[in-house]
C-alpha cells in the first residue's frame, strides 16, 4: 500500500500541473495573463468555471465536453494534456532518482507547453524559451545527478551553459543554411492578377487577386524584401522599411493606393522560426549539448515521417506549414528515454 502511495501522489501532482498547463497554452499566446482573471473560464461565453467544473479529466468527461453554461464544445486537448502530463511526470518518477526525477518534471511540463502552443499558434513563447533555459541552468547546477560526469556546481554549470549554446549555435547554422537554399519561393501567376498595396500605414498590406496579405508577416529579417514583377517594368521591391519602384523608394504612408499588374511574386521565407531556435536553449540546458544535438537529428527524423503521413492524409493545411517544437520534443523525450543507448548502438554496429 505504502509504496503506492508516492506514485499515486505524483499522477495526481501531473493531472493538477496539466490543468494548469492547459491554462498556460490558451493564454499565453493571447496575451492573456495567468492571474487576470485568476479563475479559469469558458473561452466561448467567458463565464468562470466553479471548482467542480476544472477538475481534471472528470470534469470533461462528466460534461460530456461540453460547457455547462452555453453548451460550447470543449476541445479534447484540455484532457489530452492532463493526460499526457500525469504520464510523463509518473514515468520520471519510476526511471530517475528522486531529485533528477523532478528536474524532468520541470523539462516534461515545458516541453507539453511547448508543444501544443506550437501546433496552435506556431510560435514558442519567450516565457517557455528562455524562462525554461534559466531554469534547466539552475537546475542542473542544484541537482547532482542531472549532468553525469560534473561533480561540482562550477562544472555542472559550465557543462549546461556550454549545452545550451551548443544546441542554439547548431539550429541558428540550420536556419542560416535553411535561409540561403530556399530563402525565396516564386510564385508565378497565370493569368496576371492586379495588386494594390493597402492601409493603414503601419501595417500595410497587399492585396492581389482578392487576397489581402499583411505585410508584416513576410519580413522575417531587416533584409527581406518581397518582389513583385510587373507585366511591365522592373520589379518592385517591398521591404521593412518601405517599397522601391522604378527606382525610386517610398514609405508605406506614401506608397498607399499604388496599384500595377503582377506575373510573379518572389516570396521571402525561413527554413523554420526563431523561436525554434531559443528553443534549444531549453534542451540544450535541460540535457546538455549530447541532448540538444540528438534532439535535432531525433526531431527532424520524427518530423520528416510525420510530414510525409500528413501530406499523404492532405492535413498540412492551407499553408502546408509543420511546426519543429514537437519534433524537439519529441526528439527530448527520446534522449531521456534511451538516448545515450541509441546513440552507443548507432556508433557499434
Amino acid at each position: 500500500m505504502r509504496a503506492a502511495v508516492l506514485p499515486a501522489f505524483v499522477l495526481a501532482l501531473g493531472l493538477i500541473c496539466g490543468s494548469f498547463l492547459n491554462a498556460v497554452i490558451h493564454r499565453m499566446p493571447r496575451g492573456i495573463g495567468l492571474g487576470h482573471p485568476r479563475r479559469s473560464f469558458c473561452p466561448a461565453c467567458g463565464r468562470s468555471l466553479p471548482w467542480w467544473e476544472n477538475l481534471p479529466v472528470a470534469s470533461w468527461l462528466i460534461l460530456r465536453g461540453r460547457c455547462a453554461g452555453c453548451s460550447a464544445r470543449i476541445s479534447a486537448r484540455y484532457p489530452l494534456v492532463e493526460l499526457l502530463t500525469a504520464g510523463l511526470f509518473l514515468w520520471m518518477w519510476l526511471a530517475f532518482p528522486p531529485g533528477v526525477a523532478a528536474a524532468y518534471m520541470v523539462l516534461a511540463a515545458l516541453l507539453v507547453a511547448a508543444t501544443f502552443i506550437d501546433i496552435e499558434h506556431m510560435i514558442l513563447p519567450d516565457a517557455i524559451t528562455l524562462g525554461g533555459a534559466a531554469a534547466g541552468v539552475l537546475l542542473s547546477v542544484l541537482v547532482d545527478g542531472l549532468q553525469p560526469g560534473a561533480a561540482t556546481w562550477e562544472e555542472r554549470l559550465r557543462a549546461r551553459l556550454f549545452g545550451a549554446g551548443a544546441g542554439f549555435a547548431a539550429l541558428f547554422a540550420v536556419v542560416e543554411l535553411g535561409k540561403l537554399a530556399f530563402g525565396r519561393k516564386r510564385v508565378s501567376l497565370e493569368p496576371a492578377e492586379d495588386f494594390e498595396i493597402a492601409g493603414p500605414a503601419e501595417s500595410p498590406r497587399l492585396i492581389i487577386g482578392g487576397e489581402e496579405w499583411e505585410l508584416g508577416e513576410f519580413f522575417y529579417r531587416p533584409t527581406d524584401v518581397l518582389e513583385i514583377h510587373p507585366a511591365e517594368g522592373a520589379a518592385w521591391k517591398l521591404a521593412a522599411a518601405g517599397v522601391t519602384r522604378d527606382g525610386r523608394a517610398a514609405t508605406y504612408a506614401e506608397a498607399l493606393g499604388w496599384r500595377g499588374t503582377a506575373c510573379a511574386i518572389v516570396v521571402p521565407r525561413e527554413a523554420m522560426g526563431f523561436g525554434d531556435v531559443k528553443f534549444m536553449l531549453v534542451l540544450g540546458a535541460f540535457l546538455g549539448w549530447q541532448g540538444a544535438m540528438f534532439s535535432i537529428a531525433a526531431g527532424s527524423v520524427i518530423g520528416a515521417v510525420a510530414g510525409v503521413a500528413l501530406l499523404a492524409a492532405r492535413r498540412l493545411g492551407e499553408a502546408g506549414r509543420l511546426p519543429f517544437g514537437p519534433y524537439l520534443a519529441a526528439g527530448a523525450l527520446l534522449w531521456v528515454a534511451a538516448g545515450p543507448g541509441i546513440v552507443r548502438w548507432y556508433l557499434l554496429r
